[in-house]
């Protein structure tokens, strides 16, 4: 079992940093900051399903500020990243046409699970996302993507 450091603490002035520990260099590396909180998660959420794509561990920490200090927010435990099969193609849709609208939906609703502050799912939420994408047409997709967006900017 492999251990490692906690985050150090950023420095400079309190604002929203996301950082990754990266096991092959043994170190935390500044991945994003930003004044706003919300494009720091939208780039750890984008960050994290990139290296879990790749078959990366992935270890995150977000620090911002709370109360003109330094702070460690809470993170998602770690999930392993599962490999699903997507949904057959219905017999009316070519294989091609269904297979690149299943993505666009997937996408749309992983987008709008970021921009929530979701960036860390489980293979269960994952399971959930692809039910959804098999259920629901692309202006239902993207009204849900909406609500989870504006969900989200409200933080």
């Amino acid at each position: 079992m492999e251990s490692r450091p906690d985050s150090p603490r950023p420095q400079g002035a309190p604002r929203w940093v996301a950082m990754f520990y990266r096991p092959a260099e043994g170190a935390w590396r500044t991945v994003a900051e930003s004044p706003h909180r919300a494009p720091v998660l939208y780039a750890l959420g984008e960050m994290t399903q990139t290296l879990r794509a790749r078959g990366d561990e992935v270890a995150v920490a977000l620090w911002g500020p709370k109360d003109g200090a330094w702070h460690r927010f809470d993170t998602p435990l770690k999930q392993t990243a599962v490999a699903r099969p997507g949904p057959e193609p219905s017999p009316a849709e070519p294989a091609g046409l269904a297979e690149r609208m299943t993505g666009r939906r997937h996408q749309v609703l992983m987008a709008g699970l970021t921009k929530a502050g979701l960036y860390d799912l489980s293979p269960e939420d994952d399971t959930t996302v692809r039910a959804l994408v098999e259920h629901l047409d692309e202006d239902a997709v993207r009204r849900v993507a909406h609500w989870l967006a504006t969900a989200g900017s409200t933080r």
